[in-house]
């Protein structure tokens, strides 16, 4: 099978079954799944348990679905009644409006305008790795990457894959089964196609399939004159091969390194011999007559291309022991199977390579062909051409289509960061990112602009990934600035504007800098189905601020106190017109009266037409007016995720956050929500009489109760830690301690919440506070600043310096703890 013929069919087109006597047959068939059924089949599994990636195309008006399980499901079953452990992927629910994820039932993605569905067959593909669910659009797995989400608690066992639907009759063809190894780059050995196969497309795309392919790795370079820095000459007629010292060098001994030799010479060597040798070398296997092995091992031997000359003594040996085993003048395969040299991790090619030596060669300049020169660095690097264009297409035209780059061993850029493009360089190299989040910190932006920039597809996915794993609400609305406008980055850009939208208090209060958005950005998060915000004011006052283009936070009320002396234009200028695009966004119905009387009396009110409309409207629908179409307006529906208020009133109050925990969220009498466990309270020294969780959130005044120290990073500390629970998270502007019957008194603590329980942020420091000073005594304390906009799931009182008293000085004595804010 010729290669641009397989990889056609690897890519869902034609589908060939191939006989004995490999005769061709089309197969023009594919299979309807009827609504509310799924379609089970023993071949539709992974290779591993919780790794694979699936292929296929499907037409349907919506609802496209499909299950991974441990096990087959049965005759009747459907999703909706599986309680057994799954993902469930649904492209197009919603009537074909959304894309939906659910974990063993639960869902955890839902995000609009993603993974639609078409009445014509569309191709999809689906990995999973560990969790790490991957979905994309096209022939091509593993490119068109629409989403991915990662499962904190992945199912490792997940293997069967079931077709199903809803209401409407889905179609499903070329299902094909992918094998999925850590790496991607092996994937296109493994393809595994079942019977499920559509109409055949036409050959006249095969041409351009076979060119992708010779561009994406080394074959376009085998025997190739572009880029070629050494030749051979072979046999008695002195036949020409142009080849790369770059890549000899890399797998084995060719001695070109103290020599200004580029001509080798080998008379006794047949061209049959030197093209196996090279395709061997650079593109991982090759063909060879069982009689010419001898001649091939020996030239392996000559330039010590080790893996080449073991197989070649392995296949000689297996012959010598059973001729029957090659048939005579038939071609032997030969595929690299080392393992000694390390396989670069990302690297668009299945070659193995010396990776040391690359990055020695990188690190000397042994072997290059280009001096790359930036404005005001000069000389920053020696690299090499081929190497460059493997990864790069930009670069790759660069020296081979005639500019003055392809002859020229000089290259200078301009507007290119120096740092940036020595790591994207490393990396091209070595196939790995080498470098931390915290490391990458002041050149992320810059490298990502520069792998979009250059096409190293594969540094963009590592970035995006490395962001996505550490993305902060602190750095979100600077990457949305970088990428909203690189089509490359949509998965990324998304990511950010879900970030934003479920932190929408802090991005918009801890700085000004979500001004700088685009409105087409903004109004996408405004509109996001995971918005989630403690008040509609706050929606008002984040819109006022972005139209002003405010270089301080500010409310509503101070503009409104602005068109004293201004008009609307005037300090809302070139983004006037944005006022009356995106006020509709603001859900005016679900603010309290008070305030919409507040706002009916304002300037903004009686200045911007529109804005007095709204808040009437809102005022109406409070005093129970009925308003037409109000299940089909936005203004009148709460926002998908919303926070419960449970402010702090006095000391010991019942408004907190563990009391409403204890009454299961409202819906109970009080119990103890340790018991109930609603809530998990943990120590930093274990369990005893005098350090019990329960007794913590008991209301009851215990006349001893205290957390022990523990060292920790060398040092002395003690803790109390509350867990709110999985689904929950809190943020805090409020908590309450009580002092036990000890005299034992806190002086010097902090105060913290995290996401994790294992990284900490400090909601409040309290150096030398001398607040509590008797036994039994409450003490309550504010959080202040953008650190309340946060919300956490863990918060813990810890011990940072010792307390005061005579003994027992770094025990952390309280009898009761509750947390006040925005519980969702």
């Amino acid at each position: 099978m010729t290669i641009g013929r397989f990889l056609h069919l690897l890519l869902g087109g034609t589908y060939f079954h191939f006989s004995g006597k490999m005769s061709v047959e089309k197969q023009k068939k594919f299979l309807t799944v009827a609504p509310f059924k799924c379609v089970w089949r023993e071949e539709l599994r992974f290779k591993e348990a919780g790794r694979g990636c699936v292929s296929f195309e499907a037409f349907a008006q919506n609802d496209v679905t499909l299950v991974f399980r441990e096990q087959v499901g049965s005759q009747h079953y459907h999703y909706k009644m599986d309680n057994n452990p799954n993902y469930t992927i649904i492209f197009g629910s919603h009537r074909n409006r959304r894309l939906k994820i659910e974990a063993s039932g639960k869902t955890v993605v839902d995000v609009a305008g993603v993974g639609l569905c078409s009445s014509a067959f569309q191709s999809y593909w689906i990995s999973i790795y560990d969790g790490l669910i991957s979905i994309g659009k096209g022939k091509y797995p593993f490119q068109n990457l629409v989403f991915e989400w990662h499962d904190s608690e992945p199912n490792f066992n997940v293997q069967y894959i079931g077709l199903s639907s809803w209401d409407k009759h889905v179609g499903y063809r070329n299902i094909s089964i992918l094998h999925m190894p850590s790496h991607h780059n092996a994937l296109w050995s493994h393809i595994d196609y079942k019977d499920y196969e559509g109409e055949d497309d036409e050959d006249d795309g095969l041409e351009n399939v076979n060119d992708n392919l010779g561009k994406w790795g080394l074959l376009n370079f085998l025997e190739n004159w572009d880029l070629a820095d050494v030749l051979f000459e072979v046999g008695t007629e002195r036949k020409v091969i142009p080849a790369h010292k770059v890549i000899l060098s890399s797998t084995g001994d060719f001695s070109l390194g103290s020599t200004d030799q580029n001509v080798i010479e080998l008379p006794s060597t047949s061209y049959p011999v030197l093209h196996a040798f090279l395709e061997f070398i650079y593109i991982g296997r090759t063909q060879i007559v069982e009689w010419q092995l001898g001649p091939l091992q020996e030239l392996s031997l000559q330039f010590k291309v080790i893996a080449l000359v073991k197989q070649c003594e392995e296949i000689m040996d297996r012959f010598r022991k059973n001729k029957k085993l090659f048939d005579s003048g038939k071609k032997v395969e030969i595929i690299n199977l080392s393992s000694q040299v390390r396989q670069f991790g990302i690297f668009p090619c299945e070659v193995r390579l010396d990776v040391g030596k690359l990055k020695h060669f990188l690190a000397t300049g042994e072997h290059s062909d280009i001096k790359i020169h930036i404005e005001d660095h000069g000389l920053v690097m020696q690299s090499h051409k081929l190497i460059l264009s493997l990864w790069s297409a930009p670069f790759a035209k660069m020296f081979t289509n005639g500019m003055v780059e392809s002859s020229s061993s000089d290259i200078y850029l301009k507007d290119v960061p120096a740092e940036a493009f020595w790591v994207m360089i490393q990396f091209m190299y070595s196939g790995v990112l080498e470098m931390d989040i915290t490391e990458m910190g002041p050149i992320l932006i810059p490298l990502l602009l520069l792998a979009d920039q250059f096409g190293v597809f594969y540094l963009q996915r590592e970035c995006c990934k490395r962001v996505t794993e550490c993305l902060s609400e602190d750095i979100v609305c600077t990457i949305l600035q970088a990428v909203s406008s690189i089509q490359s980055y949509k998965l990324l850009e998304e990511t950010c504007k879900r970030n934003f939208a479920m932190h929408f208090d802090y991005c918009t209060t801890a700085s000004t800098e979500f001004v700088l958005l685009d409105e087409a950005t903004f109004r996408e998060i405004l509109l996001h189905a995971d918005m989630t915000v403690t008040s509609e004011e706050k929606v008002l006052d984040a819109i006022l601020l972005w139209c002003m283009q405010a270089c301080k936070v500010f409310g509503w009320a101070t503009v409104d106190d602005l068109l004293i002396s201004s008009t609307p234009e005037q300090i809302f200028g070139e983004r006037f017109q944005s006022i009356f695009l995106l006020l509709p966004f603001v859900r005016f119905p679900l603010m309290p009266l008070f305030l919409l009387e507040k706002l009916e009396d304002s300037r903004l009110s009686n200045q911007i037409p529109m804005f007095g409309d709204l808040v009437k409207e809102a005022i109406q629908y409070s005093g129970g007016i009925k308003m037409p179409e109000v299940s089909q307006n936005i203004r009148f529906q709460h926002r998908h995720s919303s926070y419960k208020e449970l402010q702090y009133i006095c000391d010991g109050d019942k408004n907190g956050v563990i009391y409403f925990a204890g009454t299961s969220y409202g819906e109970h009498a009080w119990v103890n929500p340790v018991l109930s466990k609603k809530i998990t309270l943990t120590a930093s020294s274990p369990a005893s009489r005098y350090t019990d969780s329960k007794t913590l959130v008991s209301r009851t005044y215990q006349a001893t109760s205290f957390a022990g120290p523990r060292i920790e990073d060398g040092h002395s500390s003690a803790w109390w830690m509350v867990d709110i629970g999985h689904d929950h998270q809190l943020m805090c502007n409020y908590y309450t301690l009580r002092q036990d019957g000890s005299s034992t008194y806190i002086r010097s603590w902090a105060f913290q919440g995290s996401v994790d329980g294992k990284n900490w942020t400090n909601l409040r420091v309290h150096n030398d506070d001398q607040t509590i000073c008797r036994s039994g005594q409450f003490a309550s304390w504010p959080v202040i600043g953008p650190m309340a906009l946060l919300p956490f799931r863990f918060f813990r009182v810890i011990l940072t310096g010792p307390a005061s008293g005579d003994a027992n000085v770094w025990n952390l004595c309280i009898c009761f703890i509750e947390l006040y804010g925005y519980f969702i």
